[in-house]
């Protein structure tokens, strides 16, 4: 199994070594090319805007284009607004893939940043999760399963191959999010 991490942006190589330490092979996805052989592709976070804009022509295309496809998908933070059929303040998806809203920043500016513990369906009711600047799921689809929610609000969603959270669990020590998108495969 070889799994890309989306590299124009964010906490690439975080995810790179969380994959590595489950024995996964990876690649770093910057050119439409990179794509050859990949099982399942990882959206990190990082700026969304700013990563569509770097991603514009080819590699944009096939990135919709996979995802149309039901390619297998893991988007964190910014990576789960790339998926988002819909966003707020925006008249059409980047990406597309998993029936859901998001609003971005709901969780407040980089100051407020927060650890916290989640239960997540299917995982653990232990699993550490890391909130900085994070989108907010507003509207889930109906064939859209919640996995988690903070304080009421779901975080973290799957709907067929297309796996989204709200947090960051690449910048924790745990990998059973990894684990779980690498059994989606």
């Amino acid at each position: 199994m070889k799994v890309g991490v989306l590299g124009l942006q964010g906490a690439v190589r975080e995810h790179v070594r969380a994959l590595g330490r489950l024995g996964v092979e990876t690649r770093v996805v910057k050119t439409v090319s990179a794509f050859d052989s990949l099982d399942g592709l990882i959206l990190p976070g990082g700026e969304s805007t700013t990563m569509s804009l770097l991603a514009q022509g080819g590699l944009l295309e096939e990135l919709r284009r996979l995802s149309a496809a039901g390619f297998p998908m893991f988007g964190t933070c910014a990576g789960m607004i790339l998926l988002a059929n819909e966003i707020a303040g925006r008249k059409e998806p980047i990406l597309g893939g998993i029936d859901i809203a998001v609003a971005r920043n709901a969780s407040g500016r980089q100051v407020d940043s927060f650890e916290t513990v989640l239960e997540v369906e299917g995982i653990g009711s232990d699993v550490p999760a890391v909130f900085i600047r994070a989108p907010y799921v507003t509207r889930v689809g109906p064939s859209v399963r919640v996995l988690a929610r903070h304080q009421g609000v779901a975080v973290m969603a799957r709907q067929g191959k297309m796996l989204v959270a709200s947090f960051h669990p690449e910048l924790t020590e745990d990998l059973r999010i990894h684990r779980y998108f690498v059994g989606m495969i």
